[in-house]
């Protein structure tokens, strides 16, 4: 190998320290710099003229580079890497290594430089959301399964959840399908008084009309053909000290509905084809993805029962009004479908800033979907761009999606990390504080919101 260098001249390797994608700085072991290569014009907006002879503290004056690694090499006589920025405020990753003689004198300092400025942003969006998640975290609370609530709106649901979970109170709980409303009421039933007793979901949308008063109050024996001789207790016996939790109220029948305020009124029912009054002690929590006082206004829904369940709403938002939760959504159901199907898979930046661009329409439900679809599609460890379903990234609903396709990668993850800036601009009253929870310095803030046209406030 050293025969073969010795026969390249410098002119030869010009060309091929040119070719290397990282930039390449050349300083004397005094500090002087001698030599750059091509991409420190990118990654540093200088030419080998401009840097040659100028000492490596006055480059760091001019702000060139903050700090310099070589100056520390220099200092410590050992390759240094460090993290550090550029007169742009980008990420920079360099590794300064020291050249000593066959005297054990050092004689030059090779650094090599790259921008990771794509990889740093949306570790910056998860620290963000890792920090707003650290405000929920000293509410005590007991689910049997995950909860993502990073966003404020969702920490506002949570909150309510709660409060109710400890009072028996009639809950109505409303919003899209798929948001996730069937776990706020297990939330509410797994940290209230009942938690030690059933828990029954009925889909209210999924039995038949001619069963559904059957399977909620069950029937005595032969009170209709074909049913059990010796009868059958109904769903509302089942939840006996537990709660019930009614799910697509909105497609129970008007004739269950009188039944079902009954219940509610008397805490009391008779099975079908029975005489006898049945007790029951239950919470009854409901959910549905439809606006019920419309219905009312139709006539296709008793105001007296809307009443009856409406004594405290909760409403859940659709997934696209709580940005802030799909990255931690997203990671926790690549965990949880890796764990399920044995897979080690990952998102690419790329591949990532298109999902959380995308509106989802569908909601947590479809993002689980969606989740669980790539590991088992993609046949490489790492999921790409290219492996998100077409409709994905051709959705009208997902215009910065569409443009990415015409842009760098670079410019989509600036776009991420403007969303992520303004965010936190919403959330914090201080650059200092925006600072703090983005764990950067608060000159970086100040710089970075001024480049994307961001007002800072005080501080």
């Amino acid at each position: 190998m050293e025969r073969f260098l010795e026969t390249l001249s410098v002119s030869e390797l010009i060309p091929i320290l040119n070719s290397v994608k990282d930039a390449v700085f050349i300083d004397s072991s005094d500090g002087y710099s001698l030599w750059c290569n091509d991409a420190c014009q990118e990654l540093y907006k200088v030419t080998p003229e401009e840097i040659h002879g100028i000492h490596i503290s006055e480059l760091e004056k001019r702000g060139i580079f903050t700090p310099s690694v070589a100056k520390q090499v220099m200092e410590q006589r050992k390759e240094i890497t460090i993290i550090h920025e550029n007169r742009d405020g980008k990420k920079i990753l360099s590794t300064g290594t020291p050249i000593f003689d066959p005297d054990g004198q050092m004689t030059k300092i090779i650094t090599t430089s790259r921008d990771i400025t794509e990889l740093t942003s949306l570790q910056k969006q998860l620290e963000f959301v890792q920090n707003t998640l650290k405000q929920f975290e000293s509410i005590e609370i007991s689910s049997s399964e995950p909860i993502i609530a990073s966003s404020r709106s969702m920490r506002n649901v949570m909150q309510l959840a709660l409060r109710l979970a400890s009072v028996d109170s009639t809950v109505l709980i409303t919003g899209e399908s798929g948001v996730g409303k069937g776990v706020i009421a297990k939330l509410l039933h797994e940290n209230g008084a009942r938690k030690e007793f059933p828990f029954i979901t009925v889909n209210c949308g999924a039995i038949p009309e001619s069963l559904i008063e059957s399977e909620l109050f069950g029937y005595e024996r032969g009170a209709f053909t074909g049913s059990r001789i010796e009868g059958k207790k109904g769903l509302f016996e089942a939840a006996q000290k537990g709660t019930i939790f009614l799910d697509e109220i909105s497609e129970l029948p008007l004739n269950l509905q009188v039944k079902l305020l009954q219940v509610i009124q008397d805490r009391e029912f008779t099975r079908v084809g029975g005489v006898n009054r049945i007790p029951v002690d239950v919470r009854i929590i409901s959910a549905t993805n439809k606006d019920l006082h419309l219905l009312v206004k139709s006539g296709k829904f008793r105001e007296d029962l809307y009443y009856r369940l409406n004594v405290v709403p909760i409403n859940v938002p659709p997934l696209r009004e709580r940005p802030e939760d799909i990255l931690p959504l997203i990671q926790s159901n690549l965990e949880k479908y890796n764990n399920q199907l044995g897979e080690n898979k990952t998102l690419e930046p790329a591949a990532l800033a298109v999902l959380l661009h995308y509106s989802w329409p569908g909601n947590i439900r479809e993002l689980q979907n969606i989740v669980e679809r790539l590991i088992l599609t993609t046949r490489d460890n790492l999921i790409t761009e290219e492996n998100l379903p077409v409709f994905i990234r051709t959705s009208a609903e997902a215009q910065p999606v569409q443009s990415m396709e015409h842009t760098s990668l670079r410019a989509s993850m600036e776009r991420a990390e403007k969303e992520v800036l303004t965010r936190a601009l919403a959330e914090y009253k201080s650059t200092r504080a925006i600072a703090k929870a983005l764990q950067v310095s608060q000159p970086t803030i100040v710089r970075k919101l001024h480049k994307y046209g961001l007002t800072p406030k005080e501080g």
